[in-house]
């Protein structure tokens, strides 16, 4: 047996071995155990007994640091310098019941000066819900085609990139079919949260469902390092901040962490969230709302207000809004699609 599948045995052990004996890994270790699952000759059936001893356990935040130390050594890396963009993090299985609203939030953002970084994947167990990638695709941009230096590119260029698994990161893609097997949400899934392809400085956007999970997020990315980060309750976990009530977020600041309540019907735009049902649809939807028209155009102007303000674009949410109203009546997140759209 390969020394490197005898070292992940014992990691597995360690993580496995039950409520009373399971001792969970350093950080080092985590960044090991993951190196490993993402380069080395493991095996399929450690893979699995892995992921899923580590779901149930919980990895703590430590744990969960040292395997963002993994993926910044392994992942793709994009970099703004002298600009700090907006980085998110929202979940590989994407949407099934809501109306998704970030593609077009980052291509306004963008248009407005601000970068923007995401990174996503192909369609993922457990939900199989529409990705970014193919939200992109379906508004002519598809960045599934470009190579890491065209991103790089369009990223100084144009102040907007989406790295995708699949095409930019096939180390982690490795793990797809053990994913797909397990059934359940693995460790990493909560990893693709807090990791971004970009190196520099940024504000790390996460979205987050459970309390308890936003807490380790916190504690895990001080551990990483991350100085700048903004945690939220969005739709379906993701960063969408919902028009039906208020938006819970939190703000960290070197290790401070600040809960930062955002309530639409304050500002006269309080509303149903829109429902998702098939990608033709939302197309038409999205087309219209980055013209400022049809049923997301109001959480359009919400979400871009809030994140505008959020981005210090400006120094309050009134006036966020008002911009973000600018935006919208200049079509300027239209004319950035056609400028990225082949």
């Amino acid at each position: 047996m390969a020394p490197e599948v005898l070292r992940f045995r014992e990691l597995l052990a360690k993580v496995g071995s039950g409520e009373h004996t399971s001792t969970g890994l350093t950080r080092a270790e985590a960044r090991e155990a993951t190196d490993l699952m993402l380069l080395g000759p493991v095996s399929d059936a450690q893979l699995g007994a892995f992921l899923i001893a580590h779901r149930i356990r919980r990895p703590s935040p430590l744990e969960l640091a040292g395997m963002l130390d993994s993926y910044r050594e392994h992942g793709p890396v994009l970099r703004t310098p002298g600009q700090r963009p907006l980085c998110f993090g929202v979940p590989y299985d994407g949407r099934s019941r809501t109306a998704p609203l970030l593609p077009l939030l980052a291509l306004l953002l963008a248009a407005a000066g601000q970068p923007v970084v995401l990174h996503g994947g192909a369609p993922m167990p457990v939900k199989y819900g529409i990705s970014l990638a193919e939200l992109f695709a379906a508004l002519g941009i598809d960045w599934r085609r470009l190579s890491l230096a065209d991103l790089q590119q369009r990223l100084e260029i144009q102040g907007l990139a989406l790295t995708h698994q699949p095409c930019h990161f096939p180390a982690a893609e490795r793990l797809l079919p053990i994913r797909e097997d397990i059934g359940k949400r693995p460790p990493v899934a909560s990893l693709e949260l807090l990791w971004t392809p970009h190196q520099g400085e940024h504000l790390l956007v996460s979205g987050f469902v459970h309390p308890p999970t936003e807490a380790r997020a916190w504690e895990a990315l001080a551990h990483a390092g991350e100085t700048d980060l903004l945690t939220v309750k969005g739709l379906e976990g993701s960063t969408d901040l919902p028009t039906s009530r208020a938006g819970i977020t939190a703000r960290g600041r070197d290790g401070v962490i600040t809960r930062l309540l955002v309530h639409p019907r304050d500002h006269g735009l309080c509303g149903p969230e829109v429902p998702w049902q098939n990608l033709e649809l939302w197309r038409e939807q999205a087309l219209a709302a980055l013209q400022g028209e049809g049923p997301l155009a109001e959480s359009l102007l919400w979400n871009l207000g809030v994140y505008l303000w959020l981005a210090e674009r400006c120094d309050s949410l009134p006036a966020g809004l008002e911009q973000a109203r600018a935006l919208l009546a200049a079509r300027c997140g239209e004319k950035l699609r056609q400028d990225l759209a082949p």
